[in-house]
C-alpha cells in the first residue's frame, strides 16, 4: 500500500524508517517530510502538515491508503478528519478526540470524569483568579498553558517566587504559551516520570514498550523544558509488567471507555505521559500522538510489523494477530540541537551526513532538508542519535560515542548541542 506520513521531525523520519522495511508498504511519501524521510520515499515540502483539503486530494491522487499523522499541531488543524472524509483510513484521532492534548484544561475536565488518576488541580483564566489559587498550592506548584506550546508551556515551580514570575510573564506581560488565557495549576508530584504510547483503534488498545524522555534543556534536568532532549527504552527502572497492566487498568481502559461514552472518534496512538508515585500512575499528561524523541527509541525495538498495527487500528480492527512484540534489546536516544535551543530556534546549514558504525546505531532527523550532499536544518531540534545494545548500558555507550564522532565531524563553527546524561541515571555511572 501507499503510506503517507504527516509532519517533518525525527518523529516522522523514525516512523518512515520503520514502515519501509514492511513488505505491505509500497511507496512511502511525506508532507512536507525531511532529509530522513526522503531516503525512505518521497518528500512533499508544497504541502504544510496542517493543510487538511490540500492534503486530501494530494493523498487521493497519489492512492494512498493509509496516512499517518506525526504532529500535534496537524491533528489540532483536523487533518485526520480531511482525510478521513476523502476515504483515506487515518492513523491519528479526530481533531475533537485530539483535544485530551491540545487543551490541558480539557484534558483534566476528562480524567476528572472517568476516574483516571492525576494531580490536583485547578484552572484558572487571568492573574487575580491564578493567585487565589496560588496561596492553596503552595511551593507545590506546576504551571501549565491550556493550549500546545511544543513541549514548552509547562513550568514545574520552585517555590512561590518562581510562580509569581511566570505568572507575571503570562498574564501581565502576555507571554502565554499557545496564546489564549486559560492555564491548569496543579500539585508538583513526586516519583519516577515515564510515558507510555498504546495502539488504539477506538475500542481496542495495545501498549508498546515504555520509555522514559529528559524535558530538561541541560544536564542534571537544568534549564528550560523543551520538547525532549533524549530517551531512552525499556524503562524497566520504572515499569515492570505489573506496573504496565496498571497502567491499562487505571489509565487506558478508562481513557478508551471516556471516548466512546462522548463519541470520540480515536484511532491512533494515545501517549500518557505519567509520574509513578507511591500511590501508583498519576497522569501528567495525554498526548494524541507518538512522542518524540520516545519514538525514536522504541520504534528500534519492535520486531513486529508497524504497517499491519498502524493500518489495523486505522481501520478499527486490531487483533491479537498484530499486537505489538519487542525484542530483549535496549535504545537509547542523543536529541542535538541548534544553539539557544529552547528559547531560540537558529538555523544551522551545511552539517554533513550521518554515517552510522554500525546497524545498531541510527540517526533520525529533524527539520532539514538535503541539498549537495549536507544538510540545511530549520533549528530546534536538528536530529537524534540512537543506538540499540543487549543491555541500557551498551546502548548508551554507542549512541554517546556517535554523538562525539558526529560533533567532532562539523563544520567549523557549527555548533550542536546536546544533554550528556540521558539514561545514565538508570545505572551507577554519570557519563560515558
Amino acid at each position: 500500500m501507499n503510506v503517507l506520513i504527516v509532519g517533518s521531525g525525527a518523529r516522522e523520519h523514525a516512523l518512515a524508517w520503520k514502515l519501509r522495511a514492511s513488505p505491505h508498504v509500497d511507496t512511502i511519501y511525506a508532507a512536507p517530510g525531511n532529509a530522513g524521510t526522503a531516503l525512505a520515499g518521497t518528500n512533499w515540502p508544497q504541502h504544510a502538515a496542517t493543510a487538511g483539503l490540500e492534503l486530501a486530494r494530494a493523498a487521493k491522487d497519489a492512492r494512498v491508503e493509509l496516512a499517518v499523522i506525526g504532529p500535534e499541531a496537524a491533528l489540532a488543524a483536523g487533518v485526520s478528519d480531511a482525510l478521513r472524509a476523502n476515504g483515506i483510513a487515518v492513523f491519528g484521532p479526530s481533531r475533537a478526540a485530539a483535544r485530551l492534548e491540545s487543551s490541558k484544561a480539557f484534558a483534566k475536565q476528562f480524567m476528572e470524569r472517568y476516574g483516571i488518576p492525576t494531580a490536583r488541580h485547578r484552572v484558572v483564566h487571568d492573574r487575580k483568579a491564578a493567585e487565589r489559587v496560588l496561596k492553596y498550592f503552595g511551593d507545590g506548584v506546576v504551571l501549565k498553558a491550556d493550549g500546545l506550546a511544543a513541549g514548552k508551556g509547562v513550568v514545574v515551580c520552585a517555590d512561590v517566587n518562581e510562580a509569581r514570575d511566570v505568572l507575571e510573564q503570562w498574564y501581565d506581560e502576555r507571554k502565554l504559551p499557545g496564546g489564549g488565557t486559560s492555564i491548569v495549576m496543579e500539585e508538583r508530584l513526586s516519583g519516577q516520570e515515564a510515558s507510555v504510547m498504546a495502539i488504539v483503534d477506538g475500542a481496542k488498545a495495545f501498549a508498546l514498550a515504555a520509555a522514559c524522555d529528559y524535558k530538561r534543556a541541560g544536564d542534571g534536568d537544568t534549564g528550560p523544558n523543551t520538547g525532549g532532549m533524549g530517551a531512552y527504552s525499556p524503562a524497566q527502572d520504572v515499569f515492570d509488567e505489573a506496573a504496565i497492566r496498571r497502567v491499562h487498568e487505571v489509565v487506558l481502559q478508562p481513557a478508551l471507555a471516556g471516548l466512546r461514552a462522548e463519541g470520540l472518534d480515536y484511532r491512533g496512538c494515545l501517549y500518557a505521559g505519567l509520574m509513578m508515585t507511591d500511590r501508583g500512575p498519576s497522569v501528567l499528561e495525554f498526548n494524541a500522538r507518538f512522542g518524540d524523541p520516545e519514538t525514536q527509541v522504541v520504534l528500534p525495538r519492535l520486531r513486529s510489523d508497524l504497517c499491519e498495527l498502524l493500518a489495523s487500528a486505522a481501520m478499527g480492527a486490531l487483533t491479537d494477530t498484530v499486537a505489538p512484540s519487542f525484542g530483549d534489546d535496549a535504545c537509547v536516544g542523543f536529541v542535538l540541537t541548534s544553539d539557544g535551543y529552547p528559547q531560540a530556534s537558529t538555523s544551522v546549514n551545511g552539517l554533513p551526513l550521518f554515517s552510522a558504525s554500525s546497524e545498531q546505531v541510527m540517526a533520525f532527523w529533524g527539520g532539514s532538508a538535503t541539498e549537495n550532499d549536507r544538510v540545511n536544518a530549520s533549528g530546534g531540534r536538528v536530529l537524534t542519535i540512537c543506538a540499540r545494545g543487549a543491555d541500557l548500558a551498551t546502548a548508551r555507550r554507542d549512541a554517546y560515542n556517535a554523538v562525539e564522532r558526529y560533533v567532532a565531524a562539523l563544520p567549523s563553527g557549527v555548533r550542536l548541542r546536546y544533554r550528556s546524561d540521558i539514561a545514565a541515571r538508570t545505572f551507577a555511572v554519570t557519563r560515558p
